[in-house]
């Protein structure tokens, strides 16, 4: 019998029939190792993901004191200063403060304008990769991309872009279970270093502006210097980690169904749709966490204020009530209402820049990244 067993090879493998259980036996299940309730319906996520009295943070209205929880070790303070200056972790009116300003500075024409750069990172990283005879692609093609990419846009000089990734592997390490006092000791080493080298870049950027988002959010009045960090940071953790996911995932999905990779060989246009199926099809980042603001009722639990629902996006992406057939890989699927890029206050913010037809409707291991959980790269590659 497959179950949900996050620490378990198997099981990270190959989630969907531990989800399939839940959502036909158990659809709203108290986790005790974790402490959450698991939410595995599509309409059930859906409808939490947009539920105001749920948050991802409780700090706006009460103390970790009064939610019946204890605050984080003092020496931990510089890891959670930078997570909790992210949008991702702000809740209205500071999330929509800061969503708002941000937007001023991360726009669709600033994202465009990188098309060139990233058709010849891409270009460069798969001509080696196919010169040398194959490779590993998760270390040689999927994560160096997007790692640069988003360095780019940032305005990271090419001499210290060999910073970031360690910097982001140790920050995200905190979101691991139960983390190590040894991981969340790097984690903080981190998140001190990498704030220091932002607040000291966007300092040269104020003084001397250049065709950056550095630049352009240093310009943002309103915009406080520890957000402008905590918003750099989240652009690289959670651009990178997802790309990396869906370009590993999406890779060994096309390999094990190779009548759609002909597919796609042969017809160019597909490309687009494709990428949508494949993030449904393998949930980049297979869960999201909520805090529950004030009581709710969901399938005869009551949740109570104070307590932590996990919103499972993998299980509700091969909801059948929703996707015809959605254990069958369809990149042709044009009903797909999918919700990797998330709902609500909280979508993603860089979703429309993709040019993702998600985005145009209306509509982040067990790690707990800035929001999420466990990364579900599966590509069985060594680098994962």
């Amino acid at each position: 019998m497959s179950t949900f067993d996050p620490w378990s090879p198997a099981f990270v493998a190959h989630p969907y029939e531990a989800y399939r259980r839940l959502r036909e036996h158990d659809p709203v299940s108290w986790f005790e190792p974790s402490g959450q309730f698991l939410v595995s319906r599509h309409e059930d996520v859906n409808a939490l993901l947009r539920d105001r009295r749920l948050g991802r943070t409780y700090l706006h209205v009460a103390t970790h004191e009064e939610m019946g929880r204890t605050a984080p070790p003092a020496q931990d303070e510089p890891f959670w200063k930078l997570n909790n200056n992210g949008m991702l972790d702000r809740e209205p009116p500071d999330h929509t403060r800061l969503r708002r300003l941000v937007s001023q500075a991360f726009t669709p024409r600033r994202v465009e304008a990188l098309r060139p750069v990233v058709q010849r990172l891409a270009d460069g990283l798969v001509d080696a990769f196919v010169a040398k005879g194959g490779g590993d692609l998760i270390e040689e093609v999927a994560e160096p991309l997007p790692v640069t990419v988003i360095a780019e846009l940032l305005g990271v000089p090419e001499a210290d872009r060999h910073l970031l990734r360690p910097w982001s592997a140790a920050i995200c390490g905190m979101y691991e279970l139960n983390p190590s006092r040894d991981t969340a000791a790097a984690a903080v080493r981190a998140a001190e270093e990498f704030s220091d080298y932002l607040r000291g870049l966007a300092r040269r950027r104020a003084a001397d502006p250049q065709d950056d988002l550095v630049s352009a959010l240093a310009a943002v009045e309103g915009l406080s210097e520890d957000e402008l960090i905590g918003t750099c940071v989240l652009l690289l953790n959670a651009g990178h980690e997802a790309t990396v996911n869906v370009t590993g995932n999406g890779w060994w999905a096309l390999f094990r169904n190779p009548d759609q990779l002909q597919k796609l060989r042969t017809n160019a246009a597909l490309v687009p749709v494709a990428i949508e199926e494949l993030m449904r099809f393998d949930t980049p980042l297979q869960m999201f966490e909520r805090w529950v603001l004030e009581d709710i009722e969901l399938h005869g639990h009551t949740i109570r204020k104070g307590q932590e629902v996990a919103l499972l996006f993998g299980s509700a992406n091969h909801d059948p009530a929703v996707f015809a057939d959605p254990e069958h890989l369809d990149i042709e699927r044009r009903d797909n209402p999918h919700i990797s890029f998330g709902a609500g206050i909280h979508y993603c913010l860089g979703a429309p820049s993709r040019g993702s037809s998600s985005s145009r409707r209306s509509a982040r291991c067990w790690p707990r990244p800035p929001g999420c959980a466990w990364s579900g790269n599966r590509s069985g590659s060594p680098a994962t």
